[in-house]
């Protein structure tokens, strides 16, 4: 039997109107120590946010979604918080934040593979 590893992870949400306090999960963060596992996966579905009533400018979402991704993978073109560790990414990535694209607090778990979990999460979580 493979050994199973703690991972955290939050829900990557968009709120277009912060007073109703409305939001739609578009994407999860996982992250795990054990396994220097560090990556988000996000989705956007247009069709979705019309049930909102409201224009969202859904260029500008993907835009700031693929930022996260792009910190998650560190490197070039993930700019300074990209550089930090995974922990410190993850954790500057799921700082609470009053912006139209926020995290949903920190949750966690096992896990045997966190790529799988990841793809779990998304299916359970987003779709």
């Amino acid at each position: 039997m493979r050994e199973r590893h703690l991972f955290e992870y939050a829900v990557i949400r968009v709120i277009p109107r912060v007073e109703r306090g409305e939001f739609l999960n578009v994407g999860v963060i996982v992250y795990c120590q054990p396994h220097e596992f560090l990556r988000a996966a996000c989705e956007v579905d247009e069709r979705r946010f019309a049930a909102f009533g409201r224009e969202v400018e859904v260029a500008e979402i993907e835009g700031h979604l693929r930022s996260i991704e792009k910190i998650c993978a560190g490197g070039n073109g993930s700019g300074p918080i990209g550089k930090l560790s995974k922990g410190e990414r993850f954790r500057w990535l799921t700082a609470p934040r009053s912006t139209i694209v926020q995290t949903s607090s920190v949750h966690s778990g096992l896990c045997i593979d966190p790529n799988e979990t990841l793809k779990d999460l998304m299916e359970k979580l987003v779709r």
